[in-house]
């Protein structure tokens, strides 16, 4: 079966269109750019890769090999309603589908059992430590990780394993197109306001997730969130226990994933709960998971309030074991939710000695509401003269070295892809002017 992925640069479709390779399947696709991750598909042998989404290129790969299946991003068709990939694929009568389609017919065809981690906050560094588990405990698994890592790929089929492990977003509903052997919920507060229009909605769609499951790993604080009814389907984990704290990863919410990932584990794996404490604190992290990219410079994703204050409360810890002073550089991620959010940012940063507030970074927004500026936003904080508003700039770029050179802690936090916050801090303090 040949299969085409459109926008298979992207950190959900990469990572599959290598499973789909590794699992026997003929992989071709397009992106609107190239990247590093492409490179890296090219490297894997995924060769048949073009730049560029026009009707013509697809036409002519089809005239020479012809596709079976077209499998695009949630993303793709809320940039543009009517692509051309898409377009030629109908008229072709092409076989199409987002990713999770093309997961399941994956699981069924390998007899994969899923192990799907769902959750508004805390989802990827679960599905990571959940999937170093099982790698320290050397058992065979497959996984699609959502995030990069010294310890395993971003993709990966490995033959004769017996789960796949999975993030299972919720976003435009992605993860009811699945039914678990095994679901972990990390973290359950109302997002994605364009996709759940009300918090009810929002909860309503984690409730018939986890009806679908035959077994969720859940917090109590969770499981009322979600006005759910005892059943022996559900664990409900207490957050007071008590092996939390023999887990000594820096961050009180790493502690609590690593906590759900291995009470999940020591069931899933038969193995004892003592060893899986032990790999879970030589757990190494994970990119944009307070990395470091600099002596003093680190990058974390954050940019819900959960996640925000997840990071702070991690970086706040790293800060008062170096004697640091915390500062803060935030890029918003859409306009959009900021709408939502705006009044949650109150007392948020209370505790840093100086925030640098930048323009949200734009992506699906709704263009009959007004762009909230930096300035605008900095009004809801209770503090607002430890913020100021900024811009990814020569002058940002000096009151950062500024900070480092006095000593601070300095924390970048953005949500968004490329030309973000993020690949701004890479190239100015790993591949540019130092």
């Amino acid at each position: 079966m040949h299969i085409y992925f459109s926008g298979i640069g992207g950190a959900g479709i990469g990572p599959l269109a290598l499973i789909a390779a590794q699992a026997g399947y003929s992989v071709s696709g397009s992106d609107k750019q190239n990247s590093s991750y492409i490179d890296f598909l090219r490297h894997k042998g995924i060769s048949n890769i073009h730049i560029g989404q026009e009707e013509s290129t697809i036409k002519k790969l089809h005239a020479s090999h012809p596709i079976d299946w077209l499998v695009y991003s949630s993303a793709l068709t809320l940039e543009d309603p009517n692509p051309p990939e898409l377009e030629f694929a109908k008229s072709q009568s092409i076989r199409l589908s987002k990713r999770d389609e093309l997961l399941n017919q994956i699981l069924d065809d390998k007899h994969l059992k899923l192990i799907a981690i769902a959750g508004t906050h805390g989802k990827t560094t679960t599905t990571a430590m959940l999937t170093w588990l099982f790698i320290e405990s050397g058992i065979p698994v497959s996984y699609l990780l959502p995030a990069k890592t010294s310890f395993a790929e971003m993709g990966q089929y490995t033959e004769g394993s017996e789960y796949f492990i999975y993030e299972a977003d919720e976003f435009d509903r992605n993860f009811l197109s699945f039914e678990p052997e095994v679901s972990l919920i990390s973290g359950v507060s109302w997002d994605h306001h364009e996709i759940f229009s009300t918090r009810e909605d929002y909860q309503a769609a984690f409730q018939e997730f986890i009806s679908q499951s035959d077994s969720t790993y859940i917090w109590d604080e969770d499981a009322t969130y979600l006005r759910l009814n005892g059943s022996n389907k559900l664990h409900i984990l207490d957050s007071a226990n008590p092996v939390i704290n023999e887990i000594q990863l820096l961050g009180k919410y790493n502690r609590l994933d690593a906590c759900l990932a291995v009470s999940a584990a020591t069931k899933i794996l038969n193995q004892p709960k003592e060893a899986l404490l032990a790999s879970i604190n030589r757990f190494p992290g994970l990119s944009r998971r307070m990395e470091k990219l600099a002596p003093g410079l680190y990058s974390d994703y954050a940019h819900t309030p959960e996640k925000i204050k997840a990071a702070l409360n991690a970086a706040m810890e790293i800060a008062a074991l170096n004697g640091q002073e915390l500062v803060i550089v935030y890029e918003p991620l859409t306009d959009r939710r900021q709408h939502y959010i705006k009044e949650q940012y109150r007392d948020l940063f209370n505790n840093v000695k100086h925030l640098y507030w930048l323009p949200s970074y734009l992506a699906r927004e709704d263009k009959n509401i007004s762009i909230l500026s930096p300035q605008e936003l900095i009004t809801y904080l209770s503090n607002p003269m430890v913020a100021e508003a900024a811009n990814k700039n020569h002058s940002l770029v000096e009151a950062i070295k500024q900070h480092l050179k006095n000593g601070d802690m300095v924390v970048g936090m953005a949500g968004g892809g490329g030309g973000s916050l993020d690949d701004w801090l890479r190239q100015e303090f790993q591949h540019g002017n130092k």
